[in-house]
Order: structure tokens, then sequence, then C-alpha cells
């Protein structure tokens, strides 16, 4: 592969009211939306809310316009929650359709970079699970897929070879581990590469009554950073696009992490809006002057 394949950077999700004020400005008009306000700096984003429920289409159109003026931009799309966590009696037919409907505005514009199919923990690789993962790869066999498993158990060199004999994206993740979570890697089984950053808030990670927003508390320092820097620049050598995602949304600092890593890997300064250098002061020091 191209050993310089383009690496994309963002976030998961744009729509947090904990970042007004510090990712938007205050006062931002309302005719300028939050999509389009971080596409000016970012070419990527994980659409989140399709994990909740199936996006729909007039919606994904009016994603694709504002996104416009960025050519480069591309989205990436969690699966909805029935194909991963809701898993009583595999969806119907029409429950794929209506998923695959919601997305073709960004299907047909050229703008889909992964569709990504996040598993729990508790998704283990036994029979019937494995049974159950390769009926949701059959249902959208026909678009880019990426794979986030947590369980150590998937950790086997049957499951990487799979994936690459089917063209599946492997998701390599970083977040808070205990004994039997799968590990960081930076493991490359298709075309496109995938990277997602959850944070390492292990203390509220896994505390029963934590929040969304308790979980994903948490700041990588430039140390941290530089362990992926190095992982993603070895996955260049592989893949030919990759996709980086911070998920520690609180308080913006997935953006925050994400101007670092474009930083160290563009090797430019960064147009890093004003009002979040004044909440992360840290930032100023790769800002564009």
């Amino acid at each position: 592969m191209d050993p310089q394949a383009k690496v994309r950077v963002g976030t998961a999700g744009w729509s947090y009211d904990d970042w007004n004020g510090i990712v938007y400005p205050k006062g931002m008009p309302r005719s300028l939306h939050p999509l389009t306000y971080l596409a000016q700096f970012m070419e990527t984003v994980e659409v989140n809310s399709s994990f909740y429920h199936p996006p729909q289409a007039r919606y994904a159109e009016s994603w694709v316009r504002k996104v416009a003026e960025n050519a480069n931009f591309m989205f990436t799309f969690k699966l909805w929650e029935r194909f991963t966590h809701q898993r009583d009696t595999f969806p119907t037919d029409a429950e794929v359709r209506q998923y695959q409907e919601g997305i073709a505005p960004v299907v047909d514009a050229g703008k889909l970079g992964a569709i990504l199919i996040q598993f729990p923990w508790s998704f283990r690789r036994t029979p019937e699970n494995r049974k159950w993962l390769g009926q949701v790869l059959d249902a959208f066999a026909d678009y880019p897929l990426a794979l986030e498993i947590r369980h150590e158990s998937w950790n086997v060199r049957e499951v990487y070879e799979g994936l690459a004999s089917r063209e599946i994206a492997f998701c390599n993740i970083d977040q808070p581990i205990f004994s039997d979570s799968i590990k960081p890697s930076g493991k490359v089984t298709a075309r496109v590469g995938y990277v997602r950053l959850h944070g390492r808030n292990a203390k509220d990670w896994f505390r029963k009554d934590a929040g969304r927003d308790d979980r994903y508390n948490y700041l990588y320092s430039r140390d941290e950073l530089a362990d992926w820097l190095t992982v993603v620049r070895r996955m260049r050598q592989r893949a030919k696009s990759i996709y980086v995602i911070t998920n520690n949304h609180f308080e913006g600092q997935a953006v925050v992490n994400a101007f670092e890593l474009k930083h160290a890997l563009e090797d430019q300064p960064q147009p890093i809006p004003g009002c979040l250098m004044d909440a992360y002061p840290r930032l100023r020091d790769i800002a564009r002057r």
C-alpha cells in the first residue's frame, strides 16, 4: 500500500451540550451548523446517532450538504445497536433495509468511509456469536466495514485472517483494560485502517452508576498520543486510508487530542479555534499563527 496513505482524524459525534463555548464559540450563529463548523478543521466524523436508531435519509442528505465545502471529508457510521447489542432475534430484512436506506445519501455521494460494527465486551467468541457476527457481516457485505470487538477471546489468528479474506477492517482500540479486555494494537486487515481512542478513565469506566460523560472524561497526554502516532504511521505502510476517531468527548477533549494528532501527522500548525485554546492553553504551541 501507499506509504503516504491518507489519515483522517476526527471525533465521535458532534452534538454535545458541553462543547458549547469550548469547541463551538459562544454566540455562534444558528445558521452555522456544528457539523459545518467542524468540517473546517477535520476531515471525518463518526456518526454516533446511528447506533441508537436507524439514520434517516433526509438527515444524511443534509449532512452531506453541510460538509460540501471540504472535498476530503468522509463520514463513518456506527451500526444500529439492533445488530450488535439487542441479540434476542436477528434483525429482519426490513430492518436491514431501513438502515441501508438511511445512509444511502452518504453512500451515493461517495462520502462513506466505513460502517463501524461495535460489539460490547460481553460479546465473546462462542459458536453462537460467531454465527451472529457472520450474519451481520453478510447483511452489510456491500459496504466498507470496520469491526470493533472488545473481548480477548477474539484475539486469535483465525479472526484476523477471516477479516482480511473479506476485506473488513479490524478496529484498534484504546480503552481502560482489565484481564480479558482486548489490548491495543495496530492491525490492518483491509484497505481501510481504523483506530478509536476511548480514553483511559478506568476509575469511572467500570463503575456501574457512571454516566456517559464520566466514562469519557479523559484527556490524553502528548506522550500517550505519541504511542498511537507510532502505530498509525506503521499502519500507513499497509492501508490505503486510515480513520482515527477520538471518543473522549467530554468538554471537547476529543477535539483537543484530534488537533494534536493532526499536528503530529501533518507536521504543520493547526487552525485551532480561539475558544478551544482558551479552554486548553496547551494547544497554543501547535496553533497556526
